[in-house]
């Protein structure tokens, strides 16, 4: 693809996002690489397919085209005619830049190990032998003085494989003695943890979106496919062709931008000040009870399904609990308050009387919606025959998310609709889903894991990290004490990381996280291996060279957000460029310096490897016509299918909730969760302050830099809602010239806030932890008093500590949740100065 045209469909894709242009976010533009001349003859001498595998959640197929053995041409998806359910998977314009990415002037092209301080980007290129030696000692010295759980495998990858993928590298370091690992992730730890609690059952068990070709209303709460979900096979692609069988259906977006979903689909945009939408949620409750409605309507339904929802309901609970003496959930009768409940809550009445009351009033002073516009969200609702109401995840990324999921998962409760035709639970879509098999195993014996979030924290004081205070996971029984508690042992002194950018930019306050990080007493060994010299590869002792997607050999699936459709890519790399080398092979590198080749391959070679890898898959998707061999797969290169029949969410409870309960301790759906009951009872939290504790029933809780914030509202007035662009997915393709250009970076802010300054101006953001330089974009599709930053920028240190680079985690806190241990990252406030 040239980059008129290339440039010409970002502008497509993009056009709604670019209403009012600016410069770049900061002055340091990606270096523009040394791309090979396309030959006067572009057309190929050899034809592959591979896929685009950062984490969006599509993996969606790629066919280049190679001339002596540089690839001249990406393409996407063009093998069927295009008709719905049996459609192209296109590629977006992040997967139609790959060439440019595979080419980028930043591709760490040789190991290297760090000359200069650690932070500053010096190194010196050297065999990979020396490499592999150098990780083996320094691992096996740390190993022998303090354990295997003081060498750390860091959570996230910009890279999702069937094979070649970090469990290479995890697998020579099990097998050389083990590692620490670590449980959640950085996009849904929040709402991971809400989702069963209330619920019982996945993050992603909504309904297919094409249900909504049956509703008759649409709610989403920070849902924004159209952004997120952009390529020709997911949710956007799904909603889109379910928008197009029922034109008519009332489409409400709640969100602090007025997003591209929303674009000419939205029948209402109702901007929210972010972090209140558990508020909001509260508002709209009390007018469905306060009404009478829920008695007259969806009452008999709750009480079937549900627990907590008023005193009778934990009453009858508690009496079952009491006559049978090995009733299953005896350890929960203690902890079960019947004034606890939702009814009194909303009403404030009981225990709750004499409390401020969340009325649409009220909310209507904390959201920022007004009060009537609050009433008429939930006069829609309750007027709805079939309401599909999704919570997108960037809901839980806030201060308090774990709560605000939990508040807006009352509002499918409450509308008594669950498993009808035309609805959903609230929660993320499901996927049809065809994943691959066969890769490899990790061969740890370290059964030990912490907080994705907390593994800075781990650094400084793992040591004495425990379960109860810090959500230290799976100790053996022989470690705990009577209550359950136990501590790691040991703080994080090796850290490893794969494909991942999250060392640095992805992670909270990277200020602090820097300075951890920039002392050498504590992480005595830092190892990445990626393809590009991100910012977390700068901290690294040890850079291994990784190779990309069009140079590697794998095969993948469909991922985890590619909606009803399931396809399956068998990748073809070209020979690798510069001194790279495949995952698996770095991992064989390693296991042979530790010694441990014969249990890192059990004998195979990569060829093998794949091989049965693809016999695996093969028999996973064996109602598929694939052919014997994977080398014959990769001249094919894709399979695909459209699934079946919809998914209805919950249905099989609703239908029959004695066998087929959901996976709550009591197998009912709990408003009054016993679970967090029990938690209540036993963790112990990081402070007295509302919003570190944990309560049965969800409860609008005021986090900290939010809203209502009386520390830091009159110093930093304005709050900042970070986003999802289409130039980037996390922080993966920053570094593609192409997409810099295509897809601005810029801060959103009302024209009400812009006081004066005109489009483009450089502007110094500042939070209570770090400050950022970034130009401003002047548009009122932002509410007035937010402003919006795409996340994923990568983050480069200017003078006085100010982040030229424009990353939203600079400005960000580190405050692990009580429940997940999670990140709440994008509750921030801030103030803004011309630079």
């Amino acid at each position: 693809m040239k980059r008129r045209n290339f440039l010409k469909l970002s502008a497509a894709a993009s056009a709604v996002t670019c209403v009012v242009g600016c410069g770049s976010s900061n002055d340091d533009k990606p270096e523009t690489p040394e791309i090979p001349e396309i030959p006067e003859n572009p057309y190929p001498d050899g034809t592959h397919f591979s896929a685009c595998l950062v984490n969006c959640g599509s993996n969606c197929p790629i066919k280049y085209h190679t001339k002596d053995g540089v690839i001249t041409q990406i393409e996407t998806d063009y093998a069927l005619e295009d008709q719905y359910g049996n459609h192209q998977v296109r590629a977006c314009v992040r997967g139609r830049s790959l060439r440019q990415r595979t080419y980028a002037a930043d591709r760490i092209k040789a190991p290297m190990k760090r000359v200069g301080k650690r932070g500053e980007g010096k190194f010196e290129e050297i065999s990979w032998d020396e490499a592999f030696e150098t990780i083996a000692s320094k691992v096996t010295s740390l190993r022998d003085q303090y354990g295997p759980r003081s060498i750390y495998f860091h959570y996230g990858t910009g890279a999702y494989y069937g094979f070649n993928s970090a469990n290479a590298l995890k697998r020579a370091l099990g097998a050389s003695g083990g590692f620490l690992s670590s449980y959640s992730n950085y996009s849904w730890a929040q709402i991971n943890a809400a989702t069963p609690a209330i619920l019982g059952d996945r993050t992603q068990s909504g309904s297919y979106l094409s249900e909504i070709a049956n509703s008759d209303l649409f709610l989403g709460f920070g849902f924004n496919p159209f952004e997120i979900r952009m390529s020709g096979s997911g949710e956007q692609y799904d909603m889109l062709n379910a928008l197009k069988t029922n034109p008519n259906l009332e489409v409400l977006l709640v969100d602090p931008r007025y997003t591209d979903t929303a674009v000419g689909r939205a029948s209402k945009w109702y901007g929210i000040r972010p972090g209140t939408d558990g508020a909001l949620a509260e508002a709209i409750a009390h007018e469905m009870i306060s009404s009478g409605w829920v008695e007259q309507n969806s009452k008999a339904f709750i009480d079937k399904y549900a627990i907590g929802y008023d005193r009778e309901s934990l009453e009858k609970l508690k009496a079952e609990i009491e006559a049978d003496s090995e009733h299953k959930l005896t350890k929960y009768k203690d902890l079960i308050d019947v004034e606890e409940n939702y009814k009194d809550y909303i009403l404030r009445e009981g225990k709750y009387a004499g409390e401020e009351l969340h009325d649409a009033a009220w909310a209507a002073t904390v959201t920022g919606i007004d009060e009537i516009r609050i009433k008429e969200i939930a006069q829609k609702l309750m007027s709805s025959n079939a309401p599909y109401i999704s919570i997108g995840a960037g809901t839980n990324r806030h201060a308090c998310g774990e709560q605000t999921v939990r508040s807006l998962y009352m509002l499918p409760i409450l509308t008594g609709k669950i498993g009808q035709p035309g609805t959903s639970n609230g929660a993320l879509p499901r996927n049809y889903g065809r994943g691959t098999s066969g890769g490899l195993g990790q061969l740890n014996d370290q059964r030990a894991q912490i907080s994705f979030f907390t593994w800075a924290e781990a650094i400084e004081r793992g040591a004495e990290m425990d379960v109860l205070h810090d959500g230290v996971s799976r100790l053996d029984s022989d470690e705990l004490d009577e209550n359950g508690n136990g501590v790691l042992g040991t703080n994080i002194k090796a850290v490893f990381s794969a494909a991942g950018n999250a060392l640095i930019n992805q992670h909270s306050d990277i200020n602090h996280t820097r300075k951890i990080l920039e002392d050498e007493t504590k992480a005595e060994l830092v190892v990445v291996c990626d393809c590009w010299m991100t910012p977390s590869a700068e901290f690294a002792d040890i850079l291994l060279p990784d190779t990309t997607w069009l140079e590697t050999n794998d095969l993948a699936g469909d991922s985890y957000a590619s909606g009803q459709t399931g396809y399956v890519t068998f990748m073809k790399g070209i020979k690798p460029l510069y001194n790279a080398r495949s995952m698996y092979q770095i991992g064989l590198g390693m296991a042979k310096a530790f010694g441990v080749e014969a249990a890192y391959s059990e004998g195979k070679t990569e060829e093998e490897w794949l091989e049965n890898a693809y016999q695996a898959t093969k028999s996973r998707n064996s109602d598929w016509d694939m052919p014997d061999t994977y080398a014959e797969a990769q001249e094919i290169g894709v399979f695909r299918n459209f699934a079946p029949s919809t998914y209805i969410a919950m249905k099989s409870f609703i239908d029959d909730p004695e066998n087929n309960p959901v996976t709550t301790p009591s197998g009912k759906m709990e408003i009054f969760s016993l679970d967090w009951a029990h938690k209540a009872d036993t963790l112990i939290m990081r402070s007295d302050k509302p919003y570190d504790q944990i309560t049965p029933l969800p409860e609008y809780t005021v986090p900290w830099q939010g809203y209502e914030d009386v520390d830091t509202k009159d110093d930093y007035p304005l709050q900042l809602a970070g986003y999802h662009t289409k130039g980037r997915t996390h922080s993966s393709y920053h570094n593609v010239p192409w997409l810099r250009e295509a897809v601005e970076d810029a801060l959103w802010i009302n024209p009400q806030d812009a006081g004066g300054m005109a489009n483009g101006t450089q502007v110094i953001v500042e939070s209570p932890n770090g400050k950022i330089q970034v130009p401003i974009k002047i548009t009122p599709r932002v509410m007035p008093g937010v402003v919006a930053l795409g996340q994923g920028a990568w983050y480069k240190k200017g003078a006085n500590d100010v982040d030229v680079g424009g990353c939203i985690n600079t400005l960000t806190n580190y405050h692990p949740t009580p429940v997940a241990k999670g990140n709440p990252q994008h509750t921030i406030r801030v103030r803004i100065n011309k630079a």
